[in-house]
């Protein structure tokens, strides 16, 4: 049986989506795109042109609802479906949009730039428990206009696994869908295989901005998945009990999905979010906080119950270094996130509220998401009895009487997970001699060893030499002579 948590009862769940269906039409939606303004208007919705708030009745909602995809797949560079939306599949990428990375030997937390991302997707990309990359860090070297899609060439040229990504303005989602294009082979083969899926984000309360209306609308005809991120702040800019917060993450994200469809019925969405709590002692949002991982549970039981694929930013934390703060509110959220069945899990390796990137970070992460997805394949019966077979006439009631049965030979990885070398089992003498590391040590370790272990990925170098140009084009119209120096020689044959 696969063990599940669930926050809301069955009666509260409808509650919710009758009371979200209300806000819609009172006091409605602030929508700041004239093109999703128009989209709904058309549909039948009530369109204020001078406050721009529509007034979105709920047949348009349930009709947008009805043409949403309930599963899908992202690809890999080759082409193989590697992360399914959809039901209660669990994965795990990267925390995205950092503006540090956490230098591990001073500690300090450091602006970001083009090695620093490159050493962080170069360490993700070897690590399993990560089913996707994303664009984990916007990178100082650059021009403000290319913050966005620099990101994600740098991981098209040093991954090859699926992307979680994301566009900050209308005319760069254009551009970053078509470098999808490049590797895909055309639009049509990146409708058909999409390579990532995009996080949009409405401001709260109640706002589609008009860059993040615009990015649901260029998406959707593209092709190319989006992840709504609802990010209601209980008790700022949201209710402060945690079910108004659900309640006020419901209507943004059933208004995103209005216009979405709107703009291309079919189109896959996601029922996503990065709501907090607001600390009101600290002026803060603290997405490690409990509170925070009850409001991700309880909304992703919402959208399941409307059959949508979901995500939340869970395993994150306010901690600025890797300290049992860190340790204790990342592999929470990462636990209940799992147990919730959300289908896209990010925020490993962020450190400071999602501000700061972790290489060692990340190593840790993956240490408890491997163990909140042990814990989701629950308990299994593999023999024909539970436990009477595997006692015999030459037992001797002694330790170790087991070890020598071939089946614990047979089962015992089948049963356990082995950790890496991160995590301590070792005896006292043994951990004295090999230096007494403490967690974050052997982190700094792991990391080293993954940086010398990558591989780059074998990519088509005429797909590289497309996407370079069409970059360094961008670039170049953004006042910069070259890109930031890295070798393309490895990815590129």
């Amino acid at each position: 049986m696969r063990p599940k948590l669930t926050l809301l009862s069955e009666d509260l769940i409808p509650r919710i989506i009758e009371e979200a269906y209300q806000i819609l039409l009172k006091p409605g939606i602030k929508v700041l795109n004239a093109e999703a303004r128009k989209l709904l208007a058309e549909a039948g919705a009530q369109v204020d042109e001078a406050t721009f708030v529509v007034k979105i009745p709920k047949q348009i909602v349930e009709t947008a609802l009805r043409t949403v995809p309930p599963t899908f797949h992202i690809y890999d560079y080759e082409g193989n479906p590697k992360v399914e939306y959809g039901g209660d599949t669990v994965q795990f990428d990267p925390g995205s949009s950092g503006v540090a990375v956490l230098d591990p030997d001073t500690f300090e937390h450091k602006t970001a730039e083009t090695p620093d991302l490159i050493r962080l997707i170069k360490v993700a990309e070897q690590i399993p428990q990560y089913d996707a990359q994303s664009t984990m860090v916007v990178c100082d070297d650059v021009p403000k206009d290319l913050h966005d899609l620099y990101r994600l060439y740098l991981v098209m040229l040093y991954s090859k696994k699926p992307i979680v990504t994301g566009a900050f303005t209308n005319k760069t989602v254009h551009a970053m869908i078509e470098m999808l294009a490049i590797f895909a082979g055309g639009r049509e083969q990146l409708r058909e295989k999409p390579r990532a899926v995009f996080d949009v984000c409405p401001s709260p309360p109640l706002i589609w901005s008009n860059f993040g209306a615009g990015n649901l609308i260029a998406l959707a005809r593209a092709g190319v998945p989006a992840e709504i991120v609802s990010m209601p702040l209980a008790g700022a800019a949201a209710p402060v009990t945690l079910l108004g917060a659900v309640t006020q993450h419901a209507a943004e994200c059933l208004s995103g999905i209005a216009i979405h469809q709107l703009a291309q019925p079919g189109a896959p969405i996601v029922w996503g979010g990065a709501p907090a709590i607001f600390d009101m002692r600290k002026g803060g949002t603290p997405m490690g906080a409990v509170e925070t991982a009850m409001i991700d549970s309880s909304y992703a039981q919402v959208g399941k119950s409307l059959g949508l694929p979901t995500h939340a930013y869970l395993g994150t934390t306010e901690s600025k270094i890797l300290d049992m703060q860190a340790g204790l509110e990342s592999g929470m959220g990462a636990l209940i996130g799992a147990l919730s069945g959300i289908n896209m899990i990010s925020g490993a390796g962020m450190l400071d509220s999602l501000l700061c990137q972790s290489a060692e970070k990340l190593v840790i992460d993956a240490e408890g998401i491997a163990m909140a997805k042990r814990m989701i394949e629950g308990m299994k019966v593999h023999t024909e009895t539970l436990a009477t077979g595997f006692y015999d006439n030459e037992i001797n009631f002694k330790g170790g009487d087991f070890l020598k049965q071939k089946i614990t030979m047979k089962l015992f990885k089948k049963e356990q997970h082995i950790p890496s070398s991160v995590i301590d089992r070792d005896s006292i003498r043994v951990w004295k001699e090999a230096g007494r590391l403490d967690t974050f040590g052997r982190a700094k370790l792991r990391v080293k060893e993954l940086l010398a272990s990558y591989t780059p990925p074998k990519l088509d170098p005429a797909k590289v030499e497309r996407l370079h140009a069409f970059v360094l084009d961008l670039a170049r119209k953004a006042g910069m002579s070259t890109l930031p120096a890295h070798d393309l020689s490895p990815v590129a044959g």
